[in-house]
């Protein structure tokens, strides 16, 4: 008996010597910078990753020397439910615990910042001040630096600010970028679509590159149908040559916009068709004064390349559910075109009322 608790004795000795070493093991693995080349590079960590997934990734690039030390930690701590998504730069050398650390922070690379088809300046300026890097209090610090118009002397010489030319797309930054760098590139970008015989092309439709942006932008946001912007480009050029009013709806939500009137609620009021000002394609004739938000390569394309067409009017085509028009040449038919889309936009609130009374 005595022997048998002597062995006991020391098998437990030994159980603790060894949780003791390997505890120290841990807490000095866990301490212990390894360094790497990996510093200047992000480092993806995709939504939906298991924490065993993350630690293999990061040892696989040289951020940690081994999982496993890392994995007991966190199963130990219960950090492991912390772990975030993200896009990640490490510095060299790092410490596993500084590591965990920053996956339960959670980090974003400032260079990845996308400009939606369609949006304003508003709209940019309101993503902006969302990036603490930038360091920009309000809406109105981002919108002044987009009154510095010397990017766009050459083709907008008149132009009051950067509206039209910041282009829609996915850009990346470096982490050090300011919000000034980050206009420039949207206005480089733009440039790309630009092509050397744009200008040449504008001239031969009797417009400025400043216009031809300006029905760009008119376009992207009265066509989703990519095949359908050269023909909406042909009704704004026909009613030009005929001094008729636009009458583009967004171009009067603009107006609103620049008098700080504008709802938001998706509903166009009489005040603002009623609004006295150069934006409202619905009282005067021409184009506005400039573009009224960033238009993409197809509507840019449309513009310089419009169908030719006796086309004066379109109205949506309430037959399909995809944001495809009816073009008419007459305003008869425009105005059959108009009520088709009346009772249609009559019939489906009778159904969603009808709806909303029975799950009630």
């Amino acid at each position: 008996m005595k022997r048998l608790l002597k062995v006991l004795g020391i098998l437990l000795l030994l159980g603790i010597i060894c949780a003791v070493a390997l505890a120290v093991f841990v807490y000095r693995d866990l301490k212990t910078p390894t360094s790497h080349s990996r510093s200047d590079t992000y480092i993806e960590v995709p939504r939906g990753s298991s924490p065993y997934q993350i630690l293999e990734k990061l040892q696989s690039q040289g951020i940690i020397r081994r999982t496993w030390p890392l994995w007991l930690y966190l199963r130990l701590t219960g950090g492991a439910a912390h772990l975030k998504a993200g896009e990640y730069r490490f510095p060299t050398p790092v410490s596993p615990l500084t590591v965990v650390r920053k996956l339960t922070e959670g980090e974003q690379r400032l260079g990845r910042f996308t400009v939606i088809e369609g949006w304003t300046r508003f709209d940019i300026a309101e993503a902006m001040i969302r990036i603490p890097e930038l360091h920009l209090a309000t809406t109105e610090q981002a919108l002044e630096l987009m009154d510095d118009t010397s990017l766009i002397e050459d083709l907008a010489p008149n132009a009051h600010n950067l509206e039209g030319y910041l282009f829609p797309d996915t850009y990346s930054f470096p982490p050090d970028a300011n919000a000034s760098q980050m206009l420039q590139g949207m206005v480089k970008r733009f440039r790309q679509e630009w092509k050397p015989d744009s200008k040449v092309k504008a001239e031969s439709l009797g417009v400025t590159p400043n216009q031809i942006v300006t029905i760009a932008s008119l376009i992207e946001t009265e066509a989703k149908l990519k095949e359908e912007r050269p023909i909406i480009a042909s009704v704004i050029y026909n009613r030009m040559k005929r001094g008729m009013p636009l009458g583009v709806d967004s171009s009067v939500i603009y107006a609103s916009k620049l008098a700080g009137t504008w709802r938001n609620d998706g509903h166009v009021y009489k005040s603002d068709l009623d609004r006295q000002s150069p934006y409202n394609t619905r009282l005067n004739p021409g184009l506005p004064p400039g573009p009224i938000g960033s238009a993409g390569a197809s509507a840019l394309n449309a513009a310089l390349n419009p169908t030719k067409s006796d086309y004066l009017y379109y109205v949506r085509d309430p037959s399909r559910n995809d944001g495809a028009h009816n073009f008419y040449t007459n305003p008869a038919d425009f105005e059959k075109g108009v009520q088709a889309l009346r009772e249609w936009e009559r019939q489906r609130d009778l159904r969603n009322n009808n709806q909303n009374s029975v799950t009630q």
